[in-house]
């Protein structure tokens, strides 16, 4: 079972599992059991309504049009989605880029243009035999794209690494925050996990002071209002970066 390490952002390395073949495969037969359905809806619903009751090359263009979606559906989800489709989502796996930046639309757009080698032609060998061989588990879409599919399932606990779950609509509050670097944060974030665990208020209140005279701020927050805010603000701006 292969491993990728990915350097996040903050410079922290998280090891995620790579996904073989067989449950790509499995994603691809929910994503085309889904697919199956849309078009199998559609077709009956051009055909069945009055709305569309006219010559056969008219319900044909309207059928075609209707169906574009599915065609670019692989592309759109995992735009839409961050790197998943319906069926990488319930088996919980992603797509991502090697070297560990966010996935761009380039990225999906030349791993769906590049389906019609690893996928549609030769009856998937292609796909199948890179997969097969490679030490990153990549078919040719993932080669040209930079990318491979990891599992989403996370076998660290954040609390481990400098990182902070912070919300998409998350505002931050000390933009000098960024004075502080990976370390100091990895420093801070220990010392006041551990306290609040151990409610030893004193450390807190003394990290508190130490943070507030290097940032040189004054805040009216509780101590560990406060420590939670640097972190996560640290986190919000580092990201963006």
């Amino acid at each position: 079972m292969g491993t990728l390490a990915i350097n996040t952002a903050q410079n922290v390395n998280l090891d995620y599992r790579l996904i073989g073949l067989g449950e790509r495969v499995v994603a691809f037969l929910i994503d085309g059991l889904i697919l199956l359905t849309y078009m199998s809806i559609v077709e009956k619903a051009v055909h069945v309504s009055e709305i569309f009751d006219a010559d056969d090359w008219t319900k044909r263009g309207f059928l075609g049009l209707f169906l574009l979606p599915a065609f670019f559906y692989s592309f759109l989800c995992n735009l839409i989605f961050g790197g998943r489709t319906v069926g990488k989502m319930i088996l919980n796996i992603k797509v991502v880029r090697l070297d560990g930046a966010p996935t761009q639309w380039y990225n999906f757009l030349v791993r769906w243009m590049l389906r019609i080698i690893d996928i549609w032609m030769f009856f998937s060998s292609i796909g199948v035999v890179t997969i097969l061989l490679s030490e990153k588990k990549q078919r040719v879409g993932d080669y040209a794209a930079g990318t491979v599919v990891v599992s989403t399932k996370k076998k660290h606990k954040i609390s481990s690494t400098i990182l902070e779950e912070i919300s998409e609509d998350y505002s931050p509050v000390f933009s000098n925050v960024t004075e502080l670097n990976d370390q100091d944060v990895r420093i801070i974030k220990e010392t006041f996990n551990i306290a609040t665990k151990t409610n030893d208020y004193k450390t807190l209140t003394l990290l508190r002071q130490k943070v507030t005279e290097v940032l040189n701020i004054d805040t009216p927050m509780y101590d560990k209002e406060f420590l939670d805010t640097i972190l996560k603000d640290y986190n919000y701006y580092t990201q963006r970066m």
